[in-house]
């Protein structure tokens, strides 16, 4: 029985994503790195937020809400696929676009996921700061407040810690695929490189991957907030799915890492380190990573291969969480070649 399976749910991902060797990668570094590839989760370009979402969904329908409310950064995947979700269940959707990120090319506010959003023609709120999460969700709560006195019901996807992340079930179900994706293979996993920003993706995978017996490290690569901010970040979430799901399950902090050796210079922001990073595995695998998550956990577990002190038989994966629609959204990536 799946650990998640009394809580509703609604199927909005293609499961099970596909588990690939890089191998020319491998090859270059002379040992194994493989990636989960939850970039081809199907829903609007896919991504990591689809397999989150469907547990807000099914709470969402379940109590017969007609509208869904969320927020995020103006570049955020978790809004494109909200939006996605709701126009996939029916559902109408409101979006909030924080401002979260100080650039001031038109690319970053209307190309990439803000062009996505008003295609598929989710209403848009506008909140001025960037790092208020709880004004944040109590704007959409007065929000759902004002929909509530015209007669519709809507369903809140919050942002802050001050809430149980149902989404982060969906990375309990994600890890418990992988392990046998790799025990099919007879992988013995080294390390699994995961990218740390709401932490809901981060404390799920982990959480799974105790809950099923597999002890190997889960490096969290930080894209918000620094080392020691997200680990208690990561420990209060653990703490609450772990209430939430009912498990006699210990996960010591120490067994939390965060990184944040990539995370400067902040959120949606890439250092050189990272847009190297994103372009070494375009040009050597034909894999399109993005600014904000994905490439920064793949410049995380470059600096690793390259530091050495790895086997031959160790076996590295790392998570793809897609994104790379934002990379529409820098075209100074490419303008400098």
């Amino acid at each position: 029985m799946s650990l998640t399976e009394k809580f509703p749910r609604v199927e909005l991902s293609h499961k099970p994503t596909p588990l690939e060797r890089l191998d020319n990668v491998s090859a270059e570094f002379e040992t194994n790195v493989w990636i989960k590839r939850d970039d081809c989760t199907g829903l609007a370009l896919g991504g990591n937020k689809s397999r989150q979402l469907e547990y807000y969904l099914g709470q969402a329908l379940e109590q017969g809400a007609d509208t869904l409310l969320t927020t995020g950064a103006v570049q955020s995947n978790h809004v494109r696929m909200t939006v996605a979700a709701a126009r996939k269940t029916g559902l109408e959707v409101e979006v909030q676009l924080e401002h979260r990120v100080d650039r001031k090319q038109r690319e970053y506010h209307h190309s990439g996921n803000p062009y996505l959003v008003r295609l598929m023609g989710a209403k848009i709120h506008y909140y001025p700061e960037g790092e208020d999460e709880a004004g944040a969700d109590r704007a959409l709560e007065a929000r759902a407040d004002e929909l509530a006195r015209l007669g519709r019901k809507a369903y809140v996807i919050p942002l802050s810690n001050a809430h149980t992340p149902y989404g982060a079930f969906g990375y309990v179900d994600a890890a418990e695929e992988l392990l046998r994706q790799l025990e099919e293979r007879q992988i013995s996993p080294t390390r699994f490189i995961v990218p740390t920003g709401s932490a809901s993706t981060h404390t799920g995978f982990l959480l799974g991957m105790r809950a099923h017996g597999c002890a190997a490290p889960v490096h969290g690569v930080c894209v918000r907030r620094n080392a020691e901010a997200q680990h208690g970040r990561v420990r209060a979430k653990l703490d609450a799915v772990i209430e939430a799901l009912g498990l006699d399950l210990i996960v010591s902090d120490d067994d939390i890492l965060c990184d944040d050796s990539v995370l400067a210079p902040g959120y949606g922001l890439p250092s050189e380190a990272v847009v190297e990073a994103i372009k070494y595995l375009a040009r050597r695998e034909g894999i399109l990573l993005d600014p904000t998550y994905s490439g920064k956990t793949f410049a995380a577990l470059l600096a690793l291969l390259r530091a050495g002190g790895y086997r031959p038989q160790d076996h590295f994966v790392i998570l793809h969480t897609g994104g790379s629609v934002s990379l529409f959204a820098y075209p100074e990536l490419v303008e400098e070649d």
